[in-house]
């Protein structure tokens, strides 16, 4: 699925093509995704000129004088850019139209996604409230991480993946940073010491920014494209390589499931 990575990459690759031009057209298909798209959506975007485009771990945030819609892409969704009418696909559910051929569609086979309308003050949405730092800020540091284990019996793994301590950590960047950094991921987060935070910290900023910068050179196009995700391939170590050697100890890794997740690591070289 998409992770923060992607949802950024694609934030930057459609936002120099739509910011500053008035919406002049909405297209609803499908109006189900994970919730119903709001049926007054036009009428809250209709002639408004999009300002700026952001994003909030996962989200991204549309924002209009008339206030702010939010776009979540799921499990299998994707926006693209086109310049000319093509005829939509079967999973192409919306279509913003900007100025006079300008088109943001909007794609998701499994309609696990999202669009609403947050008004003005989206952040006090229930979506976005309660959220924590983003894990690019400066806000997200390992005091952070140590001062809220303290009190809490969960494994590392769940720790890092849970929105409300930071954002956006999803969960192959989490087997990633936690492979990096020499730490199980089911290892309780009250036993690991601020040292350790603070290089898990450091591990989970640097993979992010790899992969962001690594998107932004190999995705494909947003423009007229085929409406598939096309995400850049990872240079993964542990994600996906259960039984395969340790790409620094040559040791099977070994796989767990968390939460439901997969959770792969070398019980070599971490701790």
């Amino acid at each position: 699925m998409p992770e923060l990575p992607e949802v950024e990459t694609t934030r930057r690759g459609i936002e120099s093509h739509i910011t500053g031009l008035q919406v002049s057209g909405l297209t609803i298909r499908h109006p189900t995704l994970r919730w119903p798209i709001p049926a007054d959506l036009l009428q809250h975007v209709h002639n408004q000129t999009l300002h700026r485009i952001d994003r909030r771990a996962k989200y991204l945030l549309f924002y209009f004088d008339s206030g702010c819609l939010l776009v979540h892409l799921g499990m299998s969704g994707s926006l693209r850019i086109l310049t000319e009418r093509l005829p939509p696909a079967k999973h192409d559910h919306v279509d913003i139209v900007f100025g006079a051929d300008c088109i943001l569609r909007y794609t998701d086979p499994r309609r696990f996604g999202a669009i609403l309308w947050l008004g003005q003050n989206s952040e006090q949405h229930p979506l976005l409230a309660k959220l924590g730092p983003e894990p690019l800020s400066d806000d997200f540091t390992g005091e952070h991480l140590h001062q809220l284990s303290r009190n809490r019996k969960v494994n590392v793994k769940q720790f890092i993946m849970d929105q409300a301590v930071v954002t956006g950590t999803g969960n192959i960047y989490a087997n990633e940073a936690l492979f990096a950094s020499g730490i199980l991921p089911t290892r309780a987060i009250n036993s690991i010491a601020l040292a350790e935070y603070d290089r898990l910290v450091v591990h989970i900023k640097r993979i992010l920014t790899a992969a962001i910068a690594q998107g932004g050179t190999t995705l494909r196009d947003f423009t007229n494209s085929d409406g598939k995700p096309g995400y850049f391939k990872q240079q993964l170590n542990v994600y996906g390589r259960t039984g395969l050697p340790c790409t620094h100890c040559q040791n099977p890794l070994q796989e767990v499931r968390i939460n439901g997740r997969s959770s792969v690591f070398c019980g070599q070289c971490q701790r």
